[in-house]
């Protein structure tokens, strides 16, 4: 039996859904499903990344987007977003909305594999992250600047999925948002 928190939503190319998958299983085989990035942005233009708890089952201690995560069967995304965003940073923001969608398809680990249809949201907030730590251990405000500055620098310590993103929208994409077009 699969626990409604264990499932991912596989999906097509299309974003079409198919059914459902226990989450671990779905990494490991490289089943394409759904998933969510959400990137915050605060008054001062820079943007919310979290370093993942050392203890996640893949890309532990790497640095992340603001929040991303998948969807459970029969959630939808806007629930989902403001739901592990809670758990993850214990923060809210109404003012999110979506910017696209990416399929992407990179190996994690030998054993791992990030497969997913990641739709892709902007927020905008000045709440200070109260850190679950089973989830995040640390969490920075950065300017677009400094993070480019630093993947290029220190690839190895981002997620694969964040530099595929910020590499597929682009600098002055994400720029052009932080500027305030939210």
């Amino acid at each position: 039996m699969i626990f409604v928190e264990d499932a991912v939503v596989l999906v097509d190319k299309n974003d079409n859904e198919l059914g459902t998958m226990p989450k671990l299983e779905a990494h490991i085989i490289g089943a394409l499903h759904r998933a969510f990035s959400l990137f915050i942005f605060n008054s001062k233009k820079q943007l919310l990344i979290q370093q993942r708890a050392i203890t996640k089952y893949h890309s532990g201690s790497l640095w992340a987007n603001t929040c991303c995560s998948h969807p459970r069967p029969n959630e939808l995304l806007s629930q989902a977003i403001h739901r592990r965003l809670d758990e993850e940073l214990g923060m809210q923001c109404d003012e999110i909305r979506t910017i696209g969608t990416v399929l992407y398809n990179e190996k994690v680990t030998d054993n791992l594999i990030e497969h997913e249809f990641d739709h892709l949201y902007l927020g905008f907030s000045d709440q200070t992250p109260q850190c679950n730590p089973n989830e995040v251990m640390n969490y920075r405000w950065i300017s677009l600047d400094s993070l480019y500055q630093d993947i290029e620098k220190n690839p190895s310590d981002y997620s694969v999925w964040f530099c595929y993103i910020l590499k597929h929208m682009g600098f002055h994409q994400f720029t052009r948002w932080s500027q305030g077009i939210i």
